[in-house]
Parts: C-alpha cells; structure tokens; sequence
C-alpha cells in the first residue's frame, strides 16, 4: 500500500493502492498519486511490468470545483508511456505513485 500521509495524501488512494490484478492490454487504469487520479489505459504487460498510457479525461458535468466530478475518457497516443513494476504492495512506478488496474478514474483535488 501507498504511505498515508507520507507517499499519499488521500485515504481513497491508500486504499486502492494495494491491487496485485494482472492487467491485459487494452484494460482500464488509473495512476494513484499524492490526492488526483489518472485515467489510463494498459498498452503493454510482462510478467512484473505494466505500461501504461495516460488517456484524455473531459469533463463532463458542470460541477465547478467540486468534488463530485465525471469524464469521459480517449485514448490519447501523445502521451508518453508510464511503466508499473509489481512490487509486494501492488503496482508502483518510479515516483512511487500506485496503480490501480481495471478501472479508469480521472479526479482532481482542488483543494490544493
């Protein structure tokens, strides 16, 4: 799991932080940072690495500054590649943020 208070900040994150799924290409993800949260989508897996491609989220509610958000979600091939290594705590990359697999969530934390 993601460190409450130390790696994250969000206690939603912390809790999806610990999935061991085995992604397939073409699955949903969603990068787990220190509040926000990335839709992406898998593009390439090996055994302990999961490459994942950020997606494009839209908005589409019209919420403002809300915490109750939706998106729509594009794949978006501008984007550079992330890669995931499994680790005993689940999915992690090299800044330490998580990954969820098989769900596609885009959220941003306007309180920061």
């Amino acid at each position: 799991m993601l460190k409450a208070g130390t790696e994250t900040g969000s206690l939603t994150n912390h809790v999806m932080s610990y999935d061991r799924t085995t992604p397939v290409v073409g699955m949903g993800a969603t990068i787990l940072c220190w509040t926000d949260r990335h839709a992406a989508t898998v593009v390439k897996v090996t055994r302990t690495q999961c490459h994942v491609r950020r997606d494009k989220a839209t908005r589409a509610d019209a919420n403002g500054m809300s915490e109750t958000q939706s998106y729509t979600y594009a794949p978006d091939p501008s984007q550079s590649v992330e890669l995931f290594r499994l680790t005993k705590n689940g999915w992690r990359n090299s800044s330490g943020n998580g990954l969820l697999i098989g769900h596609r969530e885009e959220y941003y934390d306007f309180s920061f």
